[in-house]
């Protein structure tokens, strides 16, 4: 596997500055630019939006369903209206390219050990107060200093360095949806695997689409209150919900991760009644991760998640039947490991992100032969 310094100057050489392309692709079908702006602006085929009398036009990628006069940009802070036509600035100029272990996303059922190149844009469809990448997340595309790669070049990159997985990450994969798509169907075709960290803030139709290029999502499920969501997270509960179920119901691989915030969310009566809507709506093989909140951007008052609340979190989640239930943001710890159902082995042996030994036969418990669900290989 290549050297993450090596990786990421190899790949950035030469690619900072003014976007330069033009791609004949399904979700890019014209570009122009904004004055005094080196920021691309890639128009969206009408699809997931629709026109209003007097130049307006109404967004519908996700739940916020923007309505936006000429000039408006988006919730998200990436798509825009343009005399009337919607346009992304969110489209081949990520602010983030790196490369990871999967396990940070976190994955601990798709392909362990693999490293991924990791693609994000500046902007979020939400407003967490606790958001651990800010700076990108809560701005437009053209507050920072980009890097140019379009779709093409980004799966060429991963090819040339050994990376058969590209991960949309970091902020929030919704808000450059076109950019993402086009990189993950030419991945897709080319072999490459597609993996999406992402709050699923997100309309269910888009979502259907978006499954059918993408081999596994790891979804931030951060609660189970609405009034949490809404004053905390700054979206409703419920079209997270709807969204996650659709995944499923796709047939793409799903892993959820719960922050736990300090006094926020850490109500055990919610949290069990969140693990029991897991394991009704999703079912019990559906990998669940509690992560260790650290103070960050708005919620610095607060102290980081005690280990005890992750453990009782995670004992929750057993008790009521989940089978494989993680801590994250904690190592070492017992929990970073997958262990058989059946017989408790530890199949998995992770420190932290780090996998240190995996002793599964092709997706089987060496010991007692249950088969572990998840995507074991290529």
């Amino acid at each position: 596997m290549p050297d993450r310094r090596e990786f990421i100057r190899n790949l950035l050489l030469g690619s900072v500055g003014a976007f330069a392309v033009i791609c004949n692709c399904q979700y890019a079908s014209s570009q122009t630019r904004r004055k005094n702006s080196n920021t691309p602006l890639v128009e969206i085929p009408q699809r997931w939006w629709k026109p209003l009398p007097n130049n307006r036009l109404q967004c519908f990628i996700c739940p916020l369903n923007c309505v936006l006069s000429d000039g408006q940009v988006c919730g998200c802070n990436t798509r825009l209206n343009v005399n009337g036509r919607l346009m992304t600035m969110a489209y081949g100029n990520p602010c983030i390219i790196s490369l990871d272990p999967i396990e940070k996303l976190p994955l601990h059922h798709f392909l362990p050990g693999s490293q991924t190149m990791s693609i994000a844009t500046a902007g979020c469809n939400l407003r967490c107060l606790y958001c651990q990448n800010w700076q990108q997340s809560q701005v437009r595309p053209d507050q920072l200093r980009n890097y140019n790669l379009p779709p093409a070049e980004a799966v060429k990159k991963a090819k040339e360095h050994g990376i058969r997985v590209i991960a949309y990450t970091y902020t929030e994969p919704v808000v450059f949806w076109e950019y993402a798509m086009d990189i993950s169907e030419r991945a897709k075709s080319e072999g490459l695997k597609n993996v999406v960290a992402t709050a699923l803030f997100m309309n269910r139709e888009p979502v259907r689409e978006w499954c059918k290029v993408t081999d596994a999502f790891a979804v931030a499920l951060k609660g189970f209150d609405d009034e949490f969501y809404r004053k905390v997270v700054g979206a409703p509960l419920k079209p997270v919900l709807d969204a996650i179920v659709t995944v499923k119901s796709e047939g793409v691989w799903l892993e959820l991760v719960t922050l736990i915030v300090p006094t926020l969310n850490d109500n055990m009566k919610q949290i069990r009644e969140m693990c029991l809507w897991v394991r009704r709506n999703l079912g019990a093989q559906v990998p669940l991760h509690f992560g260790r909140f650290v103070p960050e951007y708005k919620l610095r008052n607060l102290p980081r998640t005690p280990i005890q609340t992750l453990e009782q979190c995670r004992d929750i989640a057993l008790d009521v039947g989940l089978q494989f239930v993680y801590l994250f943001n904690v190592a070492p710890h017992d929990a970073n490991h997958t262990y058989c159902p059946k017989c408790k082995t530890a199949v998995i042996r992770r420190l932290g992100f780090k996998l240190t030994s995996n002793d599964l036969q092709r997706g089987i418990c060496p010991k007692c032969k249950t088969r572990i669900p998840g995507i074991w290989q290529l």
